[in-house]
């Protein structure tokens, strides 16, 4: 457990360090003063002054954050007219929108890095039917083995592991499917049968029939449809939230996290540290997607929620009173903080059950 713990501490550390390091460049870059980069949440352990920004090691080491001048806190907004040009409120309200935004897409960009590392070794699955499940949904439709999987219902898929989502998400809505069969293109439709054993849909194939080992054009390739996919997987299981398929047990914390990674090197470790290594580098490229996607989530108190206000204030010319954006990120923050707390509490729950 240690050992997971370690593996954690490093994954999220990497993570959210470059979230914050993407604000921070973008910020610099258009001329905001950053005043602190934080390494962690709580109690400063190290302080190194710098001319203009200050690096702090914190004690918890989970989280991080970049405070521009004149973002002191949540409930701390100062006066734009007692501060110089460089302050975050006095910057062009575009400088402004790309310093917030550039977090998330920081995340991103590590998730594609994450990708590429990862294809370049184990090259990726593509979306060929290996099998046919008798009496399915997909044999009375007319699949067969062997069949190249283009679209679902529209959207192109690259990857197998797309065709498994579209499975995974569906709740018995029919599924328009383009498939390429010796050189010629056709479309079949279908609507997957519900097993009441797993207690979900399925389109009645198995795959994938193909695993290509990519050359170096298609490591940049299958390196973006890789991203491409935890991209899909994450908004899309956000959007099963408010189809009401959600539960609590679906979510989870640090700790339930970490219960992830202690199973999943337990798994890999006989395999050897290569194993272990890309197994954890595919796990990282969901949790930074994953952030990435929450953080752009237009709530108070996250990333999404500053540009919310951000983009009110370019579109009504002069921007929100700090006051009652202050009041707003405060609410916000207070009820992240609850929630967290449930989540804990949950996590801790299925960890001990």
């Amino acid at each position: 457990m240690i050992i997971s713990i370690l593996i954690f501490l490093i994954i999220f550390s990497v993570i959210v360090i470059s979230h914050e390091f993407g604000h921070y460049a973008i910020a610099r870059r258009n001329g905001i003063r950053v005043i602190e980069f934080d390494i962690g949440m709580g109690p400063v352990l190290y302080r190194k002054k710098g001319e203009e920004t200050d690096l702090c090691i914190r004690l918890l080491p989970i989280g991080g954050a970049c405070i521009f001048d004149g973002m002191g806190g949540l409930d701390e907004e100062e006066d734009p007219k007692e501060l110089d040009e460089h302050a975050f409120p006095n910057a062009p309200v575009g400088a402004r929108i790309a310093t917030v935004a550039a977090g998330p897409i920081a995340n991103f960009i590590l998730g594609f890095i994450f990708s590429l590392i990862l294809v370049s070794f184990v090259g990726t699955d593509l979306p060929v039917i290996q099998e046919v499940i008798p009496d399915s949904a997909a044999m009375e439709a007319g699949l067969e083995k062997g069949d190249l999987i283009k679209k679902i219902n529209g959207e192109s898929i690259h990857i197998y592991r797309e065709v498994t989502l579209a499975s995974m998400m569906n709740y018995g809505e029919p599924l328009s499917i383009v498939i390429e069969r010796d050189g010629e293109k056709k479309t079949v439709n279908l609507i997957p049968r519900y097993d009441e054993k797993d207690n979900r849909y399925y389109i009645g194939i198995r795959g994938s029939g193909q695993y290509l080992k990519c050359n170096p054009f298609q490591v940049f390739q299958y390196g973006f449809y890789e991203t491409e996919y935890w991209l899909k997987a994450t908004y899309k299981s956000l959007g099963l939230i408010f189809r009401g398929h959600f539960s609590k047990d679906d979510v989870a914390g640090p700790v339930g996290v970490v219960k992830v990674v202690d199973d999943t090197y337990e798994e890999t470790a006989p395999y050897g540290p290569a194993a272990v290594i890309l197994t954890f580098l595919s796990l990282a490229t969901l949790l930074t997607v994953n952030l990435g996607v929450v953080n752009l989530l237009p709530l108070p108190a996250l990333d999404g929620g500053r540009l919310l206000f951000l983009f009110l204030e370019a579109v009504r010319g002069k921007p929100i009173p700090p006051e009652k954006e202050g009041m707003v990120h405060l609410a916000g923050f207070a009820v992240l903080m609850f929630v967290m707390i449930l989540v804990l509490f949950n996590d801790i729950s299925k960890f001990f059950s």
